[in-house]
Parts: structure tokens; C-alpha cells; sequence
């Protein structure tokens, strides 16, 4: 069979773009389908057509696989490619695609089906021999049976989504009191992001590593696995910097845990791209988690590593070829990192953010820097989807050089409008444990002093400058507003802070990482600004040239680019960025305080449970409602005794964050 002359791309975002790319290599025409809100989306502009299928929900649109299937006939697109989430594991729409004679460019329904569900996946994998974590994975989905499997056990335990993936249905459990809460809210997320509530409970692997071999098979019978990958560093159960090879596994282990990757693949007839996933314990063993039936988001660190263009081998095996190496041909290059970089807050327990990519400006790209995006200067994020803005992934011939180019374009990486997790991600690359490859799923937790801090040298770099900015910025705005006087030679549009008998003196406030600042300025006889907080004294200079800012501290000259939205400002320089603003004075005026701000929306989202009935007494810690967005679940508690008085929303109902959810009467203490 020849290569295709159209595929159509079931997905959204940065993957789309990325199978978009490959395939205008290959000579391949694309079609992209968009909702309402990716009407303007820059997958839709990189591919040759694009087809509308429907609202911004996913259920309404990209997981409409009838409206997708037809999209593919109304172009002629031979094959269908799903990149990964949506219907990209599901084997009902592999069969449709298979029926309406398209091309699904993945495993074969039967594969899926048989990953699907985790619980017939570990059975699959237990007879093929490949090594388990103690688990129940049985039928029996009783609140009972579900609890005493997990006291036999032992706590802490894990559940875990039969159907699920990304973290999604899952919790950990520390002890038999917690169990009946946990069960309730990780079957209700499982069944809001999959349509499939049943769980599995596993034995709760204290400090583990997140090692995972990509595999590949075509249809002729012949599979190889590609290295490994080291996915350890994770939040809310989610990857968030991966790298390849893992560190301190040799070829030995490699070998063991790749030929126990390609019997997984084997015991279900796989073809096509797919990654199995193992825990491994300090001692050198490791056991089967699960299987993605699809690529991986972090693919791009293996592709850098063997020098291997995945999606396109991921065509060649659709059209019936056979795999283009073998294993013996495939060689390890150097070592690479991904950083995956969200609109998400990590000071407050990685809340999702919307907004708008006001200002944005990725590393430039080269051999060893590369940017995975399906985002652009001006793009939303919206709470309909993942809030990824992209994957900055970076490779050389070590892991210490790889992870220093990664520091430095992270610290290259400009974005502002939107709360991002950039910040987050050099502060944990830069920890020294984080280089000495001192790596397991806790890694986050137990080093989250070093990598949440605010330290004097912070304030130090920030605060002048933003205080300097202010003072030009503002003498820029008087010297616009003078020229455009009709009396240009009014004292009052003067800007050079002169006073008569008495220094110039001004107090501005700055509000940064959600603490405000006072700094007092003044102006010395040499025009330079002298800047004071607490004890500590600054003299600064500088020059404002549209949003380039040109800044002298105590000596040090700073190249600083500037983005302002509204009351917020960024400034990037070649060292930090930093993100402050301007706080409004009090005026004294009066809010309503019926509603506490512990019970505001923390994100814009969709309430999905009422817990509690109005009026009903509730004590401290209570859950009172669940609403979820970007496929995250919060839950909003009482912060004392009392009593729902009023919900301002039921579920179903759409919220905007920071909007009041209900109304609380305190319990009054005598």
C-alpha cells in the first residue's frame, strides 16, 4: 500500500499541529476539525482544510465520532490519525472508522479494548508473564468488596479509573477512614471524564520511579521497544518533566524491562505506537501499571534521543509497511527533557488558569531546542480543554548539558496574561536534587521548599525594577500628556520630580506573589532614582523605549522586556521574569460579606455535585460541593460549624471563577 494522499487529525492543540507537520513532510494533505472555540486555532490554519463539528464542549465536538467520520468523507481523508485523549483509546470508534472503510491510524479495536479496562489489562498481562503491583482488579465493584480488598492489602493503597488515564480517577488513600470518600469522588471524576465509574485498587508503592518503554509493532509481526523514559516528577498524579534515557538504568535492566514491554504488546496483537508504563522500586524490580494504547505527550524525548520521527513511522506501519528499523538498529544519542508548561497556578495546589496569551514568546528552536505548540500570541485558554500551552523540549550529548539548555529556555520562555507554571518548572529543574536524577513520584512533595520559595535575593531583583518601570513609565505618560497640552509649559505637566525647598519624594505600593510592597523614591541631584523598602536601599537609572526597558541597579545593567495587560506587568530578563502589579488604593468602600471567599470558585468550570441539602448543619472540613474544570476536580468545604443557607448554582450550571458559589450562616459560638 502507498503512502496516504489525505489524513484527517481527530484532535485539537499542540498534538494536532505536531502529526500536521510530519505529514506535510511526507507530502501528505491534512484536514483539522475545530469546535466553536478553536474556530481560530492554529491547528486549523496549519492544515490544508478544516471542518467545523460543533460547540466548544469536547462532548459536543471532538468526541462526536460520527460528526468526525463524516468530516473524513466529506474531505476523501483515507485515514483518520487521534493523536492522544478524545477518542484516540477508543476502541468503538477504531471499529467505526474500520466499518466506513478510513484508515484508523492506531492499534486495532481489539488492542484497545483489551487496555481499556486496567483491571482485564493486568489479568492479560499476568498470564504473558510480565510482573504485577498486588492489586484487586476483579469484577465485584461493592463499596465492601472494593474496601476489603484494600485492608487485606495494607494501606496507604491507590484507586485507580478502570477506563482512565492522566491521573484522572485516581486517588491515594492513607488510611480506612478516608476509603468511603475517596471511592465516591474518584468514581465520580472517572465517570464525568470517561463515562465509566468502576475502579481497581492497588497497593500504594511508597517512592517509586515512573519508567515507560515505547513500543512498536506492524502488521507483519515484527515489534522493538525504543529505550525508556523517566516520568517520575509528577503532580496530581500527571507528568510534568519527563526525560530519556532514565537515569541508572543500564542496558541490562533496559533490555529486561523492554522485552517484558514488547510480551505486554505481543499478548494483545499490538500494532502501531504504544507505551507501557512501569513502577520501579529502588531495589531494581519493576511492575506493570498500564498500557496507552496510543502516543504518548512526551514522545518528543524519545524521538531526540534515537533521532526517530514517531508519527511518521506511525503512518508507514498504518499503510501496511514494515517497521523501518530493527531493534539492533536502534541507537541511543545524547539524553533529552520535557517540560510541559500549562496555564496553571502551583502556588495554589496547581489550579487550572484561563485567559489570554496577551504576550508570548517561546525560546528560539535549533538542534537542541525544540517547541511543541498549538498555541499562538493572543489564543485563549479556555476551561473547555487542557490547559497546556506547550512542550519545551530540549536534547545534547549529556544529561547535565541537556538540563542546562532547559534551565536557560525556560528563563528564555516570555508569557504573560495568564498565570503559567514556567517559574515552577526552572525552580524544580534548578534543585540539586533534581540533578543528581534524585528521582520518584514524591519528588514534587518532598522538595517543595527548595522549589516554592520567595527569598530576599527575589525581592531584591524585583522590586527595583518594578519600581523603576513604574517611575518611567509614568514620565513617559506626563511627557505624552505635556506635548499634547494646549499649555505645553504648565508646571503641573511637569515630569522631573522637582519640588520647591524640599526633595521629591514618592511612595508607590507593588503587589507581587500576592504580597504588597511599599518602596519610597527619590531623586538625587544626578537624576538617578533612590529607592528604599525596610532596609534595604537601591540606586537606579534606566531608559523606556516602548516595551523595551534598558535598567541600571547598583551597577548592574539589565535588558528587560516588558508586557503589560491591564493592572498586570511582566518583566523578562536574561537571568528571571517577574509578574507584579500595581495594587488600587482602599477607599474604604464596603463588600458584601455573606458570602465567605472560601466559597468563590477557584477556576472557571462546571458544578457537578451538591453535597449537602440547604439548611442542613454541617461541621468544619465538610465537602459541600464539587465543581470540575480542565478535567480537575475541586471540592469546596466548610471552613466552620453552620449551615448552607443557599446554592447560587446546580449542577450542570457553568461558573466563572471567583464568582460566589452559595450562602453560609456561621454557627454562632457563645
Amino acid at each position: 500500500m502507498t503512502m496516504f494522499n489525505k489524513i484527517l487529525i481527530a484532535n485539537r492543540g499542540e498534538i494536532a499541529c505536531r502529526v500536521i507537520k510530519t505529514a506535510q513532510r511526507l507530502g501528505v494533505k491534512t484536514v483539522a476539525v475545530y469546535s466553536d472555540a478553536d474556530r481560530d486555532a492554529l491547528h486549523t490554519s496549519l492544515a490544508d482544510e478544516a471542518i467545523h463539528i460543533g460547540p466548544a464542549p469536547a462532548r459536543d465536538s471532538y468526541l462526536c465520532g460520527d460528526k468526525i467520520i463524516a468530516a473524513a468523507r466529506q474531505t476523501g481523508a483515507e485515514a483518520i490519525h487521534p493523536g492522544y485523549g478524545f477518542l484516540s483509546e477508543n476502541s468503538g470508534f477504531a471499529l467505526d472508522c474500520e466499518k466506513a472503510g478510513i484508515c484508523f491510524i492506531g492499534p486495532p479495536p481489539a488492542a484497545i479494548d483489551a487496555m481499556g479496562s486496567k483491571s482485564a489489562a493486568k489479568r492479560i498481562m499476568e498470564s504473558a508473564g510480565v510482573p504485577l503491583v498486588p492489586g484487586y482488579h476483579d469484577e465485584d465493584q461493592s463499596d465492601d468488596v472494593l474496601a476489603a480488598a484494600a485492608r487485606e492489602m495494607g494501606f496507604p493503597v491507590l484507586l485507580k479509573a478502570t477506563a482512565g488515564g492522566g491521573g484522572k480517577g485516581m486517588r491515594q488513600v492513607w488510611s480506612d477512614d478516608e476509603f468511603s470518600a475517596a471511592l465516591d469522588a474518584a468514581r465520580r471524576e472517572a465517570s464525568s471524564s470517561f463515562g465509566d465509574d468502576r475502579m481497581l485498587v492497588e497497593k500504594y508503592l511508597v517512592g517509586p520511579r515512573h519508567v515507560e518503554i515505547q513500543v512498536f509493532c506492524d502488521s507483519l509481526g515484527n515489534a522493538v521497544y525504543l529505550a525508556e523514559r523517566d516520568c517520575s516528577v509528577q503532580r496530581r498524579h500527571q507528568k510534568v518533566i519527563e526525560e530519556a534515557p532514565a537515569p541508572g538504568v543500564d542496558q541490562a535492566l533496559r533490555k529486561r524491562m523492554g522485552e517484558a514491554a514488547i510480551a505486554a504488546a505481543r499478548a494483545i496483537d499490538y500494532e502501531g505506537a504504544g507505551t507501557v508504563e512501569f513502577l520501579l522500586d529502588s531495589d531494581g524490580v519493576f511492575y506493570f501499571m498500564e498500557m496507552n494504547t496510543r502516543l504518548q505527550v512526551e514522545h518528543p524525548v524519545t524521538e531526540m534521543i534515537t533521532g526517530v520521527d514517531l508519527v511518521e513511522w506511525q503512518l508507514r506501519v498504518a499503510t501496511g509497511e514494515p517497521l523501518p528499523l530493527e531493534q539492533d538498529a536502534i541507537q541511543i544519542t545524547g539524553h533529552a527533557f520535557e517540560a510541559r508548561i500549562y496555564a496553571e497556578d502551583p502556588d495554589r495546589d496547581f489550579m487550572p488558569e484561563t485567559g489570554s496569551l496577551h504576550h508570548l514568546v517561546p525560546p528560539a528552536e535549533s538542534r537542541h531546542v525544540r517547541v511543541d505548540t498549538g498555541v499562538r500570541r493572543g489564543d485563549v485558554v479556555s476551561v473547555h480543554y487542557d490547559p497546556m500551552i506547550a512542550k519545551l523540549i530540549t536534547w545534547d550529548e549529556s544529561r547535565s548539558s541537556a538540563l542546562a539548555r532547559l534551565r536557560d529556555a525556560l528563563r528564555q520562555y516570555e508569557i504573560a496574561g495568564i498565570t503559567t507554571n514556567v517559574e515552577f518548572l526552572y525552580n524544580l529543574s534548578s534543585t540539586d536534587a533534581f540533578a543528581g536524577a534524585e528521582l520518584d513520584t514524591g519528588f514534587i512533595e518532598r522538595h517543595r521548599e527548595q522549589i516554592f520559595h520567595q527569598s530576599d535575593a527575589d525581592l531584591s531583583r524585583v522590586l527595583p525594577l518594578a519600581a523603576l518601570y513604574s517611575m518611567l513609565a509614568g514620565e513617559r505618560k506626563s511627557q505624552i500628556a505635556q506635548q499634547s497640552s494646549a499649555d505645553r509649559w504648565s508646571p503641573f505637566g511637569i515630569s522631573s520630580n522637582w519640588r520647591l525647598n524640599s526633595v521629591g519624594e514618592r511612595v508607590i505600593s507593588i503587589e507581587y506573589q500576592g504580597v504588597e510592597y511599599g518602596i519610597s523614591i527619590t531623586v538625587d541631584s544626578a537624576g538617578a532614582y533612590r529607592l528604599q523598602h525596610a532596609e534595604n536601599n537601591w540606586i537606579c537609572s534606566g531608559q523606556l523605549d516602548a516595551d523595551e526597558l534598558t535598567a541600571t541597579i547598583d551597577g548592574h545593567r539589565h535588558r528587560v522586556s516588558v508586557a503589560e495587560q491591564d493592572d498586570s506587568y511582566s518583566l523578562y530578563t536574561a537571568d528571571f521574569a517577574c509578574h507584579f502589579r500595581f495594587p488600587e488604593p482602599d477607599l474604604g468602600v464596603d463588600e458584601d460579606v455573606s458570602v465567605g471567599s472560601d466559597f468563590t470558585a477557584p477556576m472557571n468550570g462546571t458544578i457537578v455535585a451538591l453535597l449537602v441539602e440547604t439548611g442542613a448543619p454541617v461541621t468544619a472540613g465538610d465537602a459541600l460541593l464539587v465543581m470540575e474544570a480542565m478535567k480537575m476536580e475541586q471540592t469546596i468545604s466548610a471552613h466552620r460549624e453552620g449551615k448552607v443557607t443557599q446554592f447560587l448554582f446546580q449542577p450542570g450550571d457553568l461558573v466563572d471563577g471567583g464568582a460566589p458559589l452559595l450562602k453560609f450562616e456561621v454557627l454562632e459560638e457563645f
